[in-house]
């Protein structure tokens, strides 16, 4: 009697977590408005992320560039100080409060998350009526708070900017690493070095052809001397990650260092960029001082790429695992809490984005990321990528040396 009654307990568990488990399927093979409603899929879950975060995005911009005349109604806040502390810049760092305090509260409650189908799981990817509301509620609360701690949340965003920017830097590298070993398998050895060589030579060509632009474009007399260096030394940086990949004792190929100088001739370019308009060593310079249709483009692009770059570094959760290993059973597609704290640090980068790094720097519309503190934090980026990329060339043979060094005293 009890190995019938511990039998049929055991099927009746078997079998009540067999219907659960097909019930979510059902609801991942329904209708997307159906996954939607039941928060039964994680991979839709983050697009809703991916919007309201864009959501924000425009809000912080509204607030900045025509907030005097769609919310005229703030100036008669306390703490607006009369449209002062809710406005411009503030106000830009008051809506990121808001994205930021709602990304932290989702990271909290999701960080840990190993395995389908219990309540965090449904917390992450359902409920989103409570939290729409509840990252309403958290965005108007910070309208309400004194300007001293805006303050002190605007010097705190400046390190969590650099938090985001170090993790999206090492998920770059981690992604141009995993397509380097994607395109050197063991089978197919002869087409797949054709395809290699193919790739690099396109970036190196790509690489090359970016640097004579900047030349031209931000470097059309001698006297500009802070953009020739920062452009020949982003040659130069090139020359060196390929040698020391090339090297015999890393022989890491060639496809790496050329997507790496890819990346650096963006980073350049955008550092460049951002440099304030009318610089004599930026061409055409006077026509930027005007709002016209290209910087209108310039602006929505800027701003989609850095929602995208958000996005796709939140789902990222093995860039810092030595080994990446797919997903097993009901384990989670990617980790919720790394996914929501990318997030959470992308909201103070994109405040510092919209106010050029400087709480005191007034911006001019339709503009993103322009001043001198943004150039000079795009190059020290550039720098530390190349830093990073060059040690996680060099390190394996230091720790091997130093084993074979320990072995054999």
């Amino acid at each position: 009697m009890e190995g019938t009654t511990g039998r049929s307990k055991s099927e009746m568990e078997s079998g009540s977590t067999s219907n659960n488990n097909e019930s979510h399927i059902a609801f991942k093979e329904g209708p997307w408005f159906g996954q939607f409603k039941n928060g039964s899929n994680p991979w839709m879950a983050r697009y809703v992320y991916g919007l309201i975060f864009l959501a924000s995005n425009l809000l912080a911009w509204a607030v900045r560039d025509y907030g005097r005349n769609a919310f005229p109604e703030m100036e008669r806040l306390k703490n607006c100080q009369g449209g002062r502390g809710c406005l411009g810049a503030e106000g830009v760092l008051r809506v990121s409060l808001g994205c930021f305090a709602f990304y932290f509260v989702m990271f909290l409650s999701t960080a840990g998350t190993s395995s389908l189908y219990n309540c965090r799981d449904t917390w992450h990817s359902g409920w989103w009526s409570v939290k729409i509301g509840l990252w309403i509620a958290l965005t108007a609360t910070a309208f309400l708070v004194p300007t001293f701690i805006i303050q002190i949340y605007g010097e705190i965003a400046h390190f969590g900017a650099g938090v985001f920017l170090l993790v999206q830097l090492v998920s770059v590298i981690s992604f141009i690493t995993w397509l380097n070993d994607c395109c050197q398998p063991d089978k197919t050895e002869d087409k797949c070095h054709i395809h290699v060589m193919l790739l690099a030579t396109a970036a190196y060509i790509i690489c090359i052809v970016g640097i004579i632009m900047m030349y031209v474009w931000y470097a059309p007399e001698p006297s500009c001397l802070l953009n020739i260096f920062f452009i020949t030394w982003t040659l130069v940086l090139i020359q060196l990650m390929t040698s020391v990949s090339l090297h015999p004792k890393v022989n890491a190929g060639i496809l790496t260092p050329g997507l790496m100088g890819l990346y650096i001739v963006f980073i350049c370019w955008c550092a460049i960029r951002s440099e304030p308009a009318g610089e004599n060593c930026i061409r055409k310079a006077e026509a930027s001082n005007r709002t016209d249709w290209l910087t209108i483009i310039s602006f929505i692009v800027a701003l989609l790429a850095m929602v995208i770059a958000t996005f796709s570094t939140g789902i990222d959760s093995q860039c810092f695992q030595v080994k990446k290993e797919a997903p097993v059973g009901d384990a989670v597609p990617y980790g919720y809490g790394f996914f929501h704290f990318v997030f959470a640090t992308g909201a103070m980068y994109f405040a510092m984005l919209l106010i050029g790094w400087n709480t005191h720097h007034i911006i001019k519309k339709w503009t993103i990321d322009v001043g001198w503190t943004s150039t000079w934090v795009r190059i020290v980026n550039e720098w530390l990528a190349v830093c990073v990329y060059l040690w996680m060339l060099v390190a394996p043979v230091i720790l091997l040396r130093c084993r074979q060094t320990n072995e054999s005293a």
